[in-house]
Order: structure tokens, then sequence, then C-alpha cells
């Protein structure tokens, strides 16, 4: 072996502790950058060439180290469980802020909930039984009866905007999921050009990988890895992102939750009309559910089933007041009169009306002082199919899904933490380790110049002293 090789060997050690330094020092930089996965230089020992020779020795050394690429430490394992743990915590987050925020508009139990206007309701037809004919009861019963119908179209119109706020927040959501499709198709691009020439593309699939994680937390997306670099970002199915490849998504349907029983709100692909994206999770999903339109048996999108118990409660309660209050008669002793209206062109708990304006036009017997009909108004609320019945019914559901939505939250939340603790368990960089490696990497270094040192040496002697002996 030649004495220069030991210069090589020196060399390619140098090479590779620089190397080695570089990539610490890009970690380091990049320790609180979100996303960023940790890198390490991976090396290999560069065999001997065989020489034959008068002066070739009969055992050689190998002809240093060689730098055989830049590593990513991830993992796509634990990659793949924290976005299938996202898309579920996305479904729940959404699932569960949107009951929340639909129980809270009840404000039950309290002073301001339906549930005490009915109370006072019934107890204002109770003392006008008693005090049939006097103008200051009946002026009472008639406050109490405008406010009751004022607070049910109140609290159908919060369900209403809730709805329009819902669909607005999951049309945003599906910008997201498009830019961040778009984003991986380029960035898909880039990183297979990148490898095809040899270099390292480690920060551009740590850019790939955050906006996966967005589809996932989005729309439930899973990935799959191709050998050219690229990936296929998959909903349901069927592929969001192949290659450079976008296929964009749009949300079509009503924008009034009046029309969405005829035009449900679905995601479809754009470049099929009508066809509507199975999604596996992820919060346009949770968004989707609750936009759902009332089926008839209670069990679809919950704002349109509390609309549709809204306008129930309303219709109930001025059924069987009605039936009641109409077999009395008024003051003109006539009979046949509604206490409570409707205005055909709104749902009915937007056009539920109080029609007697004062005492006059109130029944409250058969005649005369007679308060027989109050009486059996003030008793329809402890009734068995009361209208407080259908209320009360209405809070429970609400109330019960809320509760179980908000638990289904708490539980995916949680596993979305341990897995994305996992996930930057592994991926995240260690200071401590990097400065360790740092110490290592300048150590190698500094050996590498000395031996190149102590050969240079050995070539000034070979060259400019051989044959000085002696003079």
């Amino acid at each position: 072996m030649s004495t220069f090789s030991g210069l090589n060997t020196a060399y390619t050690a140098l090479v590779a502790a620089r190397q080695g330094l570089d990539v610490v020092g890009q970690n380091i930089a990049n320790s609180s950058t979100a996303g960023y996965t940790r890198q390490r230089v991976n090396t290999s020992a560069i065999g001997s060439v065989a020489q034959v020779g008068p002066l070739t020795a009969r055992f050689s050394v190998g002809q240093g180290v060689s730098v055989d690429g830049i590593a990513r430490l991830g993992n796509t394992f634990l990659d793949a469980r924290a976005r299938t743990a996202s898309a579920s915590s996305g479904y729940w987050d959404a699932r569960s802020s949107a009951m929340s925020t639909l129980e809270g508009t009840l404000q039950e139990p309290g002073a301001n909930g339906v549930s005490a206007s009915l109370q006072k309701f019934w107890a204002a037809w109770s003392d006008l039984g008693n005090n049939a004919g006097k103008p200051a009861p009946a002026a009472v019963l008639l406050s109490q009866a405008n406010a009751l119908a004022a607070q049910v179209a109140t609290g159908y119109q919060q369900v209403d905007q809730q709805w329009a706020s819902q669909r607005a927040e999951t049309e945003g959501n599906v910008t997201a999921l498009n830019d961040a499709g778009k984003q991986i198709a380029d960035l898909n691009a880039r990183i297979r050009t990148t490898v095809a020439s040899g270099a390292p593309a480690n920060e551009m699939v740590d850019q790939r990988n955050v906006l996966a994680a967005t589809v996932a937390k989005l729309a439930g997306g899973t990935v799959r890895e191709s050998q050219d670099g690229t990936v296929e970002v998959l909903i349901g199915g069927n592929a969001l992102v192949s290659g450079t490849i976008f296929n964009e998504v749009k949300l079509t349907g009503s924008y009034l939750m009046a029309g969405a029983g005829a035009s449900p709100v679905q995601l479809e692909w754009a470049s099929r009309p009508g066809s509507a994206v199975a999604l596996d999770g992820g919060s346009i999903a949770g968004g989707l559910a609750v936009l759902a339109p009332a089926d008839g048996s209670g069990t679809g999108g919950a704002l349109a089933e509390a609309a549709e118990t809204y306008n129930t409660f309303a219709t109930q309660l001025a059924t069987q007041v009605n039936a009641i209050h109409s077999a009395g008669v008024i003051a003109d002793n006539t009979t046949g009169h509604a206490f409570f209206g409707f205005n055909g062109a709104l749902p009915a708990a937007l056009g539920l009306t109080v029609v007697p304006t004062d005492v006059t036009t109130i029944s409250t017997g058969t005649g005369g002082f007679d308060g027989s009909v109050a009486d059996a108004i003030a008793q329809i609320g402890v009734a068995a199919s009361s209208p407080d019945s259908v209320w009360s019914a209405m809070v429970s559901g609400i109330g019960a899904a809320a509760r179980s939505a908000n638990q289904q939250s708490s539980i995916a939340d949680l596993t979305t933490t341990t897995a994305v603790g996992a996930q930057l368990s592994n991926s995240s960089v260690d200071l401590d380790e990097e400065n360790m490696n740092m110490l290592t990497y300048q150590r190698a270094y500094q050996g590498a110049a000395r031996v190149m040192t102590a050969v240079d040496e050995l070539l000034d002697t070979l060259i400019n002293h051989t044959g000085l002996v002696g003079r």
C-alpha cells in the first residue's frame, strides 16, 4: 500500500466528521421547528484494494470512510398511528363542539329556559281560572304566552344560525384540505426530482408529513409511499393525491337548513359531480354529520333534528291549548276561537303567534266568570303527553349526546396525545444527544487532522531527506 493512501484515509475521515458536524448543526438549529425530524450521517468503511508487487505489504488496511447519505430518522408506522388518531380526534372534536354549542342555547336548567317559561305559562292559566274575566291576570297570561312564543322562535333561530355557521366552517375546512393536497402534490414533484439526483430531500419530506397530518385531521386521509419518493394520500380508498396529481374536492348542497332535506350537504369529487367522498374521519366528517338533514326517526343531523323538535313542540303546544280553548266562550259568547295561531309561510317554531289581545278574547270557561277552561288548560302541563314532555325529551337527548361526544372527544384527544408523543420521542431533536454527537465529530475531525499531519511529515522525510544520511 502506498504511503500516500494514508493521506486519502485521513481526508475521508475529515470529510465524514465535517459532514457529521453539519448535520448536528442542522438538528440543533431546527430543534424547535414544528414537524422537523432529526437526521444522521450514514457512513461505511471503504475496503482495501488488492495490490501486487515487490513493495506491496502482505496485509493492508482499508481506504477510509465513505459518507453514504443523510438519513431521516422518522418512523412510518408511528407517523401512520399519529395520523389515524388525529383523524378520530378531528371527527369527535367537531361533534363535541357542535353539541356543546347546541346544548348551551337551550339554557336548561335555568331561569331563562323554556321549561321555566312553560311553568309560568301554566301558572298564569291557573291564576286566570281563579280570577276569570279580570284584566290583570289576563294581561299576565298574554305576556307569558308571547314571551314563550318568542323564546321558541329564538331557540329555532339559534339552531338555524348554528347550522349556517357550521356549514361555513366546514366549507373552510374543505378549502384547507384542497390547499394541503395541492402542496403535497407539488412537494411530491420536487422530492422525486431531488431523490433521482441523489440528493437528500429530508426537509421536504418533513413538510409533506406535516401536510399529510393536516389532511388526516380534516378528512381522515391515509398515506401510501412509492419507490420514487412520492406518496399517495387516500381518502376513503380514493386518491386525493397520487404522485404529482391532485384531485380537488368540493362541498355541495343547500346553504340553508330548511333546504338540507332536499339538497343534503356533502363532500364530492370536483371531477365527478354527484359522487360523494367516503370519509374515514376528520373534522369535515364530523361537520357533515352535524349538518345532515332530519330523517323522521330522530337519528338525523343533530341541528336539523333539534329544529324539528322545536317545530313539534310549537305544534303540540298550540294543538293541545287550542283544543280546550276553542270549546269555551269569549266575551261575545261565541266559541271555536284558537289561542295560538301560525304563520303558514314559516316553520311552526317561527310562525307561532298568540291570537287573543285582551281579556275579552280569551276563553276561560263556558260563560260568565266560569274558569273551567282556564283550569283545564293549566293541567296540560302535568299530562303524560304534554308539550313539557316533548321539551324535556329534547333537552335530555341533546344533553346525553353532548356528554357522549365530549367523552369520545376526550378519549380521542388522549389517544392522539399518546400517539404524537411516541412519534416525537422517536423523531424530535434531543439537544443532549446532539451535544454528545457534536463532541464526537469534533474529536474525530481533530484526530483525522492529526493523522494527516503525521502522514505529511512522513512523506516530507521520505521525499526530502532520503539519501542525506552521513552528509
